[in-house]
């Protein structure tokens, strides 16, 4: 994989997702963590592309206006999994997590992140979202308890893990496979840059 090599601002990233930090970090490019505290309620009648680009861009704003105009590049992200226009966030409990993931069994739903990249002075932010239309196995009954047992589906919304090596829900996936982990690279990529140019 190619690196992303631009000296401009120090790169920051949003979020305490281990799973996006050790993905940015194939990029080559160095960063920092910087968790983003805010209200992720979905407003009254927002629908999920608009509920996914409010949040990241309020995650990457939150942190920039915490650094106080500091020249930096901040990355935030936030991944939904959709079925039937529902949002599936993380379970609550494990009674929750079988019920997700009976409801996504045999079936297609999507993966959307939004990413947000914002400058430092919050002068300039672009935005975009990545979609990933995703196929589920038919995992059996016991499958699906042996995965929900094991506590891995908790902090994952849809609660599931594309890349868990016991469980493997997944049957096929249309569109990017870092997407559904959690951070869609070559939209990072690209827009990072986008930014960095305009610096």
């Amino acid at each position: 994989m190619s690196t992303l090599t631009s000296p401009m601002r120090p790169l920051i990233l949003a979020s305490a997702s281990p799973r996006r930090r050790a993905l940015l970090a194939t990029l080559g490019r160095p960063f920092e963590v910087h968790v983003a505290d805010v209200d992720e309620r979905p407003l009254p009648a927002e629908n999920p592309s608009a509920y996914g680009l409010r949040l990241a861009m309020a995650k990457a704003r939150a942190v920039a206006d915490r650094l106080a105009g500091a020249p930096v590049t901040v990355l935030g992200a936030d991944t939904l999994v959709v079925v039937d226009g529902r949002i599936l966030g993380k379970p609550a409990d494990a009674a929750e997590a079988s019920a997700m993931l009976n409801l996504l069994r045999g079936r297609r739903h999507d993966v959307l992140t939004a990413v947000a990249v914002v400058d430092g002075a919050g002068n300039r932010c672009v935005a975009e979202l990545a979609v990933t239309g995703v196929w589920m196995r038919a995992y059996s009954g016991a499958e699906l308890r042996a995965y929900v047992e094991s506590g891995d589906p908790m902090d994952k919304a849809g609660a599931y893990a594309i890349q868990h090596e016991g469980f493997r829900p997944v049957d096929r996936l249309e569109g990017s496979e870092t997407n559904v982990i959690g951070l869609p690279l070559v939209l990072v990529r690209r827009l990072i840059q986008q930014l960095d140019r305009g610096a």
